[in-house]
């Protein structure tokens, strides 16, 4: 029973790490200018508090929580007329955990700064800065940023825009807001979409479920569903039977987790969970290298050396009555595919969870109903197919050549999962050119059994080459062919997301033919040793030290945070950073800093970090996951943040997206904020 507890713990902690939403700010602000006098003008922020939340004064602490903060920029001939000022009431009691008197803001803020002009025209922006708790929690800190035109601005004149807080880090700060700009008494630009409706959350749940069967994680399953439920026995009714339960333990696999996660975090306050497991289960050797047996074994089973059932132990334990241990057998297919594909459905749940926390608390539940039932349907029409096949008459032994030919897909779709692990640990086992040569021997073998040049224990033997098979056999052959490149330095796009990176490839011919105009007088490069950034950039691996070196030669810097297992980081490598007027970019007009939250590198003392809760930690990428996730609030990689050198960043980070033009323009107007910022 301890370990049934222990198994469904697993399972619950494991489905919540993958959300990385934030919970709305319970704030919202509008700013306005008024016209005192001649000269003086003053700015006033009210926002609005939702009930039990409150903000901080602005009284700083040195041992104490965030303050509210103000923070002007002003242009020549513009000043501050003393301190902002808080007009709405501040409830100030002696705090328990802080041990000091501490002033809070509840129901409404607002604050007032006064500005004197002494020029015919200003510009003046400004952010302010809170932190919102609750009685259980705090959020991270958030900006809203302001913008006014001082000219003509009539006494007692306001802007009433009411805008929503951007989504921002901790302590960063933005050179601009979708090129918001107030002027006089209108908001020009669009600060904040408004609210998705719950239909429209709805239908692109159902977009992203069926998007997530393009991964490359995902495509795996697809034989070893057919294959397992290609060996079930019984009637033409139970075998839909088994296919419906299938579909319905995979939705519920993605709603239950998920649906006990929001409840327990509602009844005890909690509004996070840690997210250590999930990457653990997507980077770790254990779980790799058992996947990458699996595989395997499934792929010898599949080829006749022996039949895959369930242990007489378990059937007999869970049940004396035979068709209890095929539910069960069912149950942890379901739950088989939803481990595999994590690492590439983790990212999608989390980000259609972003959306669907803003409203009432069931629509992250509902979003992850409809989600996970448009992720399911497929693999269920799957497990249908293959119970309608045994009413087929068997001529010739094909159901056999279908088992054998899966059997060499999954043997190769087996090394992907070993080879996260040697790249997480560095074990240098398998570089690009082995990994592409084993693929080359597999397929090719496979191609020779289509035409009938190699036969297994139990095939047919057929006196003549079938059509069907002479075009399969093409396919194979000229996907051979396709793969032979790979060998000698080709990209081979297409399968990006399968293969190692190509640092690990010995004998590159495509190296050197990019130049890179600003590398040759950097540093020595912390972890370059083991770590490497495509395409022959020349970067970092450490934040600090990417920082240090953007600031001496006046670059902005493009943060990647990346990782060994990240099957889409790879894909937006192959296609998108490969680029050339990407790729010409990234080498000389930033400084790229490759942070892996995955790496098992164990650093010297000297870098480890203890986090808050006391535990040390001393791995690269542990290091690098706490970065991200205390100053971006994100766990999710691919994910792109262009920031200046002071420690800000210049505009909305971006995730996975395969657009080059998309990703050009992201780049773009990084620099653009960034030569802002020096004027």
């Amino acid at each position: 029973m301890n370990k049934m507890k222990n198994l469904l713990l697993m399972v619950l902690l494991l489905w919540g790490v993958t959300s990385y939403a934030q919970l709305s700010d319970p704030l919202s602000w509008k700013s306005s200018i008024e016209k005192i006098n001649d000269t003086d003008y003053r700015i006033t922020l009210n926002g609005a508090i939702e009930q039990g939340w409150a903000i901080y004064d602005m009284k700083s602490h040195k041992r104490g929580p965030n303050p509210t903060v103000l923070v002007m920029d002003l242009p020549e001939g513009v000043v501050l007329k003393g301190e902002p000022v808080v007009v709405s009431p501040v409830k100030t009691a002696f705090d328990d955990i802080f041990a000091m008197d501490i002033g809070k803001i509840y129901k409404e803020a607002v604050i007032e700064q006064v500005i004197t002009v002494n020029t015919n025209e200003a510009m003046v922006t400004g952010y302010i800065e809170w932190q919102a708790c609750n009685d259980v929690t705090c959020l991270a800190p958030t900006q809203f940023d302001f913008r006014f035109n001082v000219e003509g601005v009539a006494p007692a004149g306001s802007t009433d825009d009411v805008i929503k807080p951007t989504k921002l880090v901790a302590a960063t700060k933005v050179a601009e807001v979708a090129g918001a700009e107030v002027t006089g008494s209108t908001v020009e630009g669009d600060l904040d979409r408004p609210q998705s409706s719950m239909w429209a959350i709805i239908i692109e749940a159902i977009l992203y479920g069926f998007a997530a069967l393009l991964t490359p994680c995902v495509f795996p399953m697809v034989p070893m569903t057919v294959s397992f439920f290609m060996k079930g026995n019984g009637s033409k009714a139970k075998g839909r039977m088994m296919a419906a339960l299938y579909g319905l333990s995979i939705v519920a696999l993605y709603t239950v987790p998920i649906t006990l996660i929001i409840g327990i975090s509602f009844i005890f306050g909690g509004d996070a969970v840690t997210v250590s497991i999930f990457n653990w289960i997507a980077t770790h050797w254990v779980t790799n290298v058992l996947f990458f047996v699996i595989f395997v074994v499934f792929a010898i089973s599949f080829f006749g050396a022996f039949e895959i059932v369930m242990p007489s132990w378990l059937v007999n334990k869970s049940d004396s009555k035979s068709d209890k241990g095929g539910i069960l057998g069912v149950f942890f297919m379901a739950l088989t595919l939803v481990l595999v594909s994590f690492s590439c459905t983790g990212p999608i749940v989390g980000s259609i969870l972003v959306q669907s926390t803003q409203g009432a608390i069931w629509q992250p539940i509902l979003t992850m109903l409809v989600f996970s039932s448009a992720f399911a349907l497929p693999f269920t029409l799957f497990a249908f197919f293959p119970s309608l096949l045994k009413t087929l008459p068997k001529s010739g032994g094909w159901l056999n050549s279908v088992k054998v030919v899966l059997g060499f897909v999954e043997l190769a779709l087996a090394l992907k999962f070993l080879s996260t692990a040697d790249q997480t640990y560095h074990w240098d086992l398998l570089d690009r050119e082995l990994y592409i040569a084993l693929w080359i021997v597999i397929f090719t073998l496979l191609g020779f059994y289509l035409l009938g040049k190699i036969r297994f224990a139990h095939d047919t033997p057929e006196p003549y080459l079938k059509v069907k098979k002479l075009f399969f056999a093409i396919l194979t052959f000229s996907f051979v062919v396709y793969l032979i490149p790979g060998m000698f330095g080709a990209p081979l796009k297409a399968l990006s997301g399968y293969l190692p990176p190509m640092h690990t490839l010995d004998f590159d011919l495509s190296k050197g033919r990019v130049s890179d105009k600003s590398a040759s007088d950097m540093p020595v490069v912390k972890y370059a040793d083991f770590l490497h950034l495509p395409h022959g950039i020349k970067g970092f691996f450490d934040f600090e030290q990417g920082a240090a070196y953007a600031k001496s030669v006046g670059k902005p810097m493009l943060l990647d945070f990346t990782g060994h297992g990240c099957v889409n980081c790879r894909k937006m490598e192959a296609d998108v950073w490969s680029d050339p007027q990407v790729l010409d970019i990234l080498k000389n007009q930033y400084v790229v800093v490759g942070l892996y939250v995955d790496d098992k590198k164990t650093l010297p003392e000297s870098d480890w970090v203890t986090s808050s809760n006391g535990k040390v930690l001393k791995t690269l990428g542990q290091i690098n996951a706490k970065f991200q996730i205390d100053r971006f609030n994100i766990n999710a990689q691919p994910y792109y943040v262009l920031m200046d050198n002071n420690d800000s960043v210049l505009v909305t980070p971006r995730s996975y997206d395969l657009s080059v033009s998309g990703f050009v323009e992201f780049l773009k107007s990084g620099v653009t904020a960034y030569n802002k910022t020096k004027k």
